[in-house]
């Protein structure tokens, strides 16, 4: 099969073409689990993360990619949850061991064994998956398989921001950064919270303008001062700025939710300008986000179909990831980016 692999970590800047073309064996899937032709694979920030180091190390060579939508092509001896041919999605979860505490308790995405797919096992830039048929998840007819990409993980992981923020209806919230993630929340909240105004700051024109026509009440750069409080921040951004200019914004009580596995360190002085009396006093919050769990993914699929969210997306091939990552990195942005395999 074709496959994108990363055989190193390096920087962006230098290497700009990190993934190679290869071909690997048709991997075989075990007892309970399904082989998957792939269709489309979203382009994620994680993946740039992955690529530059600031990610718990991959395994090398890795196939990246956690936005996985395909069609079951086989099934292992022991796995009975889907038929051949059924239209399937693989999250950044792509396994947990099921006996811990937090796996008993519903947060498997906090599970010292949590396994990621494209990290720790590999993803789906490339022609086929295997997977245990316990983490595959149920396409929703409304959506086309481009669509449902993005929705595996920006959807999924805003959901999880959205609700760890516990917004209220009618409460404002603030969005930092608004690139595949963000522009699906604000759809969310429109949806669930129609008395909420939404607050969106980001530095590209262009993403201003998008979030505009999706709703927000007002828009701006990272450092300018919105009209009103912000009651919940969440924070996509890869960067140490907007955080610390999103607790200026919070209003005494408020919480801020960031939405990355790691920050970069280009501006990691900016965390000297931290105050408490100006950023953190009047009880305010910092709230992370680590990985999601199959509820997260479950639960905003179905409320995807139900609204529903159609994604906004930008089609490469396969061929073309490189590229893909390249415009991501430089902030070319609107909506997602997803590779066709198919």
């Amino acid at each position: 099969m074709r496959a994108m692999v990363l055989n190193k970590i390096c920087n962006l800047k230098e290497n700009k073409r990190p993934l190679e073309l290869v071909n690997l064996p048709k991997p075989v899937p075990k007892e309970r689990e399904i082989l998957v032709k792939v269709s489309a694979c979203g382009v994620c920030h994680t993946e740039l993360d992955e690529i530059e180091g600031r990610t718990p190390p991959p395994r090398l060579p890795v196939v990246l990619g956690h936005q996985v939508v395909g069609r079951v092509e086989k099934c292992g001896g022991k796995a009975g949850k889907f038929k051949i041919g059924d239209r399937v999605g693989i999250a950044w979860i792509y396994s947990a061991c099921g006996r811990c505490k937090f796996c008993l308790e519903g947060n498997e995405n906090l599970c010292e064994n949590f396994k990621a797919t494209g990290r720790d096992a590999n993803g789906g830039y490339a022609e086929y998956i295997t997977v245990l048929e316990d983490f595959a998840f149920k396409i929703p007819d409304e959506f086309s398989d481009s669509e449902a990409a993005p929705l595996l993980c920006a959807g999924a992981i805003g959901y999880r921001s959205l609700r760890l923020t516990e917004i209220k209806d009618g409460q404002n919230l603030g969005l930092t950064g608004f690139g595949a993630s963000a522009h699906l929340v604000i759809k969310m909240v429109r949806h669930k919270y129609p008395n909420s105004k939404v607050f969106v700051f980001a530095r590209s024109e262009q993403e201003r303008n998008f979030a505009k026509e999706l709703g927000a009440i007002w828009v701006g750069d990272t450092q300018d001062k919105p009209p009103e409080k912000l009651d919940c921040v969440i924070d996509t951004t890869p960067v140490w700025k907007p955080v610390i200019e999103a607790l200026k914004n919070l209003e005494s009580g408020g919480r801020l939710v960031i939405n990355a596995i790691r920050k970069e360190e280009i501006d990691k002085e900016y965390l000297l300008k931290l105050d408490y009396p100006t950023h953190l006093w009047h009880e305010k919050e910092i709230k992370s986000v680590a990985n999601v769990g199959r509820r997260d993914v479950s639960e905003f699929l179905k409320l995807a179909a139900e609204i529903p969210i159609k994604p906004e997306v930008q089609e490469f091939s396969l061929k073309e990831a490189n590229k893909a990552l390249l415009e991501l990195k430089e902030r070319k942005i609107r909506g997602a980016k997803v590779l066709r395999i198919d």
